[in-house]
């Protein structure tokens, strides 16, 4: 179904009687039949191709195909070059965890968060740690003060599953 939807439609697969038919860059030819507009694009050397096939009367436009789906192409990859990826770095903690780990496991989310790149602090509860997921919780919090002054909270945190989940971006 995709494929037909991307697909162009124009020159000789064009089987409409009429259309409304522009010129890329110029005038409008108004409602001509296809025979018409196929000559005007003939003798221009460009393509017929069909716009808004649901319309009535279906919309063409003369325009050279090749030229507009390179400057389409070129339109996208400027766009993907412009985008910036972000890097999220996840820490796991464990509810038992003894305080020179946290300290430890905080030093590498500030250098993360300085060199720009988002951290997410997960806590993940095993067995009968489920009955008591508010202690997963006090754990994120005791990491909070430690990294407030480079970094956002994006994310509270909040339980999802096994893990308890908190999302820190870098300060701007």
């Amino acid at each position: 179904m995709s494929k037909n939807k991307d697909r162009v439609i124009m020159n000789d697969d064009i089987r409409v009687a009429e259309v409304r038919c522009n010129i890329d860059g110029a005038e409008s030819l108004g409602v001509v039949s296809i025979d018409e507009a196929m000559a005007k694009a003939n003798e221009l050397g460009l393509d017929l191709v069909l716009i808004a096939p649901e319309a009535k009367p279906p919309v063409a436009k003369i325009m050279d195909y090749g030229k507009f789906k390179y400057q389409e192409e070129k339109k996208l990859k400027e766009q993907r070059k412009n985008q910036t990826k972000i890097d999220v770095k996840e820490i796991k903690l464990s509810v038992k965890i003894a305080e020179n780990d946290v300290n430890y496991k905080v030093k590498h989310a500030r250098e993360f968060l300085t060199e720009g790149k988002h951290v997410k602090f997960r806590v993940f509860l095993k067995g009968r740690e489920m009955a008591h997921p508010e202690a997963a919780k006090e754990v994120l919090l005791r990491v909070w003060p430690m990294i407030e002054d480079i970094g956002t909270m994006e994310k509270e945190p909040t339980f999802e599953g096994r893990y308890f989940n908190m999302y820190i971006v870098p300060q701007k």
